[in-house]
């Protein structure tokens, strides 16, 4: 493990300390967590990028043309009532 000494804002400091808190977490977890967040962000961001690239706006148009073609509310809606089956109403107590 490595130590880390990082000058921060007292505005800044005080949230860190309240959302740690809420968390019940220490602030040293709270910001390992927060710097392993947005490391996974980034890499994600840079990996997307370079797929990206990799891409062909041919291929992409040509599958894109074999999605049929229809409204999106009437494919949300048929969506909702096939889940909505298969969920169950909570039991009260």
């Amino acid at each position: 493990m490595s130590n880390l000494s990082v000058q921060l804002p007292d505005s800044l400091y005080k949230s860190l300390q309240e959302l740690a808190k809420q968390d019940g977490i220490s602030i040293d977890q709270f910001v390992a967590t927060a710097v392993a967040e947005k490391i996974a962000a980034l890499t994600t961001e840079i990996y997307l990028g370079e797929l990206a690239k990799r891409g062909s706006r041919e291929k992409y148009d040509a599958v894109l043309a074999k999605v049929p073609d229809i409204e999106t509310e009437s494919y949300s809606n048929a969506w909702i009532k096939t889940v909505s089956k298969n969920i169950r109403s909570p039991v009260m107590c």
